[in-house]
């Protein structure tokens, strides 16, 4: 697969504002590893091998455990997930598949608990701008670093 366009070189300006929204969810309440789990979900659905290396990678950085990085897809049966990162992954799926889900009032409701109504906003800018991104990297083929060649795979 070739890069498309690299859209940083190409209309960087374009940009400032995903990296604005990025730096604002630095200074959120909402937890860094929370932060990488709902991007990688919203990236796991939408194929973005792009963002799940860097928000895998990211995740690691920051302590998060190997197995919870495995078995993020299939959250739903695995107890390894508090309450709080559970609703906010279902919250994740629901806008990440909008078209299917329509963002049922059992996943709204299920954050109340969780989150104040600020953190939902600022969750909810979380989950719209990873899609973005997916979208810009998948649509632009955007190429996550090798440490391997693919021929490489097979040995």
């Amino acid at each position: 697969m070739t890069t498309r366009i690299n859209m940083y070189g190409v209309n960087p300006k374009a940009l400032e504002g995903m990296m604005t929204l990025e730096a604002h969810f630095r200074t959120t309440t909402i937890e860094p590893l929370l932060r990488d789990l709902i991007k990688m979900r919203a990236s796991q659905i939408n194929g973005c091998a792009f963002c799940l290396h860097m928000h895998s990678k990211d995740a690691r950085a920051q302590g998060e455990r190997e197995e919870r990085l495995h078995l993020l897809s299939a959250w739903r049966e695995s107890s390894l997930y508090t309450p709080r990162e559970r609703a906010a992954l279902a919250w994740t799926e629901a806008l990440t598949l909008i078209a299917q889900t329509g963002a049922p009032d059992a996943d709204y409701e299920g954050l109340k608990g969780h989150f104040s109504e600020a953190e939902i906003v600022d969750l909810s800018l979380l989950i719209t701008t990873i899609n973005a991104w997916n979208r810009l990297a998948v649509g632009f083929r955007g190429q996550h670093p090798r440490a391997w060649a693919p021929e490489q795979a097979a040995a």
